[in-house]
């Protein structure tokens, strides 16, 4: 299966998950798995959150964010990927002058 982001529009998620300014991104969903290509504004977040019957993975392809993981503040930046597995907790937080993009994945755990 091909997800051309190019034919799904875009979407301005003001405090996505609690966090601060917006989120703009474009999402499939087959109701089971969420995939979505994310712009994350400068001085903005991803709110906190921890993952029940999910997992996530970010790959990061521009800029550069601050990771929050169960706790622990790491750096992230164009190239990496990070990965939250289920009952953990994280947040993306985006402290910089530039847009953080990234694609990320959220498939539900069986």
């Amino acid at each position: 299966m091909i997800i051309d982001f190019e034919n799904i529009p875009w979407e301005r998620l003001e405090h996505f998950k609690g966090g601060e300014g917006a989120l703009n991104a474009q999402m499939y969903w087959d109701g089971t798995t969420r995939i979505f290509h994310g712009l994350l504004e400068p001085g903005s977040s991803i709110g906190l959150h921890r993952h029940e019957g999910t997992c996530e993975m970010i790959f990061v392809v521009r800029g550069q964010a601050t990771l929050l993981e169960d706790g622990e503040r790491k750096t992230i930046h164009a190239g990496q990927c990070t990965y939250c597995p289920e009952g953990h907790e994280h947040s993306l937080i985006n402290n910089s002058s530039e847009e953080v993009e990234f694609y990320a994945a959220i498939p539900q755990q069986k």
